[in-house]
């Protein structure tokens, strides 16, 4: 199965990497193999980890206060966030779109960029 991540989970990767190695050196490269360690679980156990919503799993780090939010699709998993678990929650639901027909509540995850919204937008029947 592939794992994809989005842009803006990528990005959000790459400052948390960054914001680790200006902590102290190597720290950054410790949080990368954790991530890593994680991808793979995901990988061999896509199912495994915990839904936040139908069809939305979050994986947690063990040693860092971070989680992957990703989706599956029918032959790759899709990396939606990078998310530090003590920040704003929820915050990168506007990347996910709800299906055309409002329907069963499944979510397809959108590459772009989120509109600015003033207050979050709540999740209904979870």
């Amino acid at each position: 199965m592939t794992i994809r991540f989005l842009a803006v989970a990528r990005r959000e990767l790459d400052d948390t990497v960054a914001w680790y190695e200006r902590q102290s050196r190597g720290l950054g490269y410790e949080f990368l193999d954790e991530l890593d360690r994680v991808v793979r679980r995901i990988n061999a156990y896509p199912e495994s980890s915990a839904e936040l919503t139908r069809g939305l799993r979050r994986a947690l780090l063990s040693r860092f206060p971070y989680g992957l939010v990703y989706g599956i699709d029918a032959d790759s998993i899709i990396v939606v966030a990078v998310a530090h678990l003590h920040r704003r929650p929820r915050y990168w639901i506007d990347r996910l779109t709800t299906d055309d027909e409002g329907q069963d509540n499944e979510f397809r995850v959108s590459d772009r960029p989120a509109a600015k919204r003033a207050r979050p937008r709540r999740i209904r029947g979870k």
